[in-house]
């Protein structure tokens, strides 16, 4: 059974910084691709940062230089830290994993509320 589960979403103040984990299990976890993505009200979702199997990374243009993505393969978990957040950056934030092989095995997580708000 594979999991992908979410945690650190809250409400930050405008210029504030949180960051989000996502915990996987039942997959190899060294082995696939992790992503955030992120959806707004209304909107569809969209890529906010992703990151390899190898540790290369990539980013949404909205995000970059605020956002940072990171992987530690010894707990099966992966980051977003996320600075400077704008009322923009409100969303469910969703963790994605996806085999580097294998595409697919694509997972995702349920999300986690992200509000910024003064």
């Amino acid at each position: 059974q594979v999991q992908l589960v979410e945690s650190g979403g809250g409400l930050v103040q405008p210029g504030g910084s949180l960051r989000v984990s996502c915990a996987a299990s039942g997959i190899i976890f060294r082995l696939y691709n992790m992503g955030w993505y992120r959806q707004a009200p209304g909107n569809q979702r969209e890529l906010a940062a992703t990151i390899t199997s190898s540790g290369s990374t990539n980013y949404a243009d909205s995000v970059k230089g605020r956002f940072t993505i990171s992987r530690d393969n010894a707990k099966n978990t992966v980051y977003l830290q996320m600075n400077s957040l704008t009322p923009e950056d409100t969303a469910v934030y969703y963790c994605n994993a996806i085999h580097s092989i294998a595409r697919s095995r694509n997972y995702w997580g349920q999300g986690t509320q992200v509000t910024v708000s003064s």
